[in-house]
Formats: structure tokens, sequence, C-alpha cells
């Protein structure tokens, strides 16, 4: 092999390791119901009450290489709200909880994810009722491949609690109600 030759492949193979992957985007999959932003909350310390969000939309962007430069962003319709109960969700649409009327979205955009694939910090700033907080999301993938339509998916779950007052929430709802518990579970499609 010539000097010329050698040096050609010696920088193709160069030029490849270099090279890295770049973020890929998706579309959160709230269309066909694969994804779901959930809530739980105590009833007087004896049960709890759930319930969920039924429209939101969002994308996120991730780098399984290196997860800081992974994004997500969610919007959620707050007028949504599901509990399984229409004169509850009117009450939560209401001033002393979501107070809709005002604030019809909920917003989450994160500022950093941290971590590995099985265990990740999520932290970003969710506005909600008007206000706006940090909060750190604890999540992980849980799995990535082609889909039956010619499509490439990822999906995630993860969890966080928010202190109700934090968000101008006051109404009592006793000693064991001051915080909610929010499970997300989301699944894109690769654009």
């Amino acid at each position: 092999m010539n000097v010329l030759k050698s040096f050609a492949l010696f920088l193709g193979m160069s030029l490849t390791a270099t090279v890295q992957a770049e973020p890929v985007t998706y579309n959160i999959d709230t269309k066909g119901m694969h994804a779901s932003i959930n809530f739980k909350i105590q009833h007087l310390g004896y049960s709890w009450l759930t319930g969920r969000f039924d429209d939101f939309d969002g994308t996120y962007t991730y780098d399984k290489d290196k997860l800081s430069n992974s994004h997500v962003k969610v919007e959620i319709d707050t007028a949504s709200v599901n509990s399984n109960h229409a004169e509850r969700d009117k009450h939560l649409r209401g001033e002393e909880f979501l107070n809709v009327s005002e604030h019809p979205k909920a917003v989450f955009e994160s500022t950093s994810i941290s971590g590995n694939d099985q265990a990740m910090k999520v932290t970003g700033d969710l506005t909600l009722n008007g206000v706006t907080r940090s909060v750190v999301i604890d999540a992980k993938k849980v799995g990535e491949g082609k889909d039956p339509w010619g499509g490439y998916r990822s999906g995630f779950e993860g969890t966080t609690t928010l202190k109700l007052a934090d968000y101008d929430i006051t109404k009592d709802l006793g000693p064991a109600s001051t915080h909610v518990q929010l499970m997300l579970h989301l699944e894109g499609v690769r654009q």
C-alpha cells in the first residue's frame, strides 16, 4: 500500500472516530395515546385520589451518548384534568386549584439532564397556575427501537412530587394532602 493510500485510510478512520451522533428529536405520541401524565394525592390520609391530564403535547431531544445535550418541553392543557368524577374535575378547574380560565396551560421545559439512561435527573422549570418553579424529575429510559409502521420510537418514565402551596394552590385539604405526585410516561416518534 502506498503512502498516499495509507494516509487517506488513516484520515478516513480518524474522521469517522471523531464524528459524534447528533441529538435526535422526538414528537411525543399523544395522539396514539402512548404517553400519559398521571397524578395522585392522598385523600384524608386514608386512600389515594388518582387522575390524569388528557390533553398535552411536546417534544424531546435525546442524545444517548451525552445526556446533557438532551432536552424536553411539554405543554399541558390544564382544563383536561380528569379524576373520573365530573363534579370534582369542575372544582379542580376552578380558582382554588388549577384556575384554568386564567392559566389554561402548564408548561415544563428542561434546563439540564444528567445521569444515565437508568437514573436520570431531569431538572427544569414548571409553570403551573401562573407560578414558575424549578423541579427535578427522576427518570429512566424504558426502551427504544423500530415500530411496526416504519418509524423509530423511544420511551421514558419519570416521577416527581410537587408541593401545592409552591404553585399558589392553598386550599386546605388536610395535612396528608399538601403534595401531589406526578407520574410521567412519554413515548416519542423520531422526526
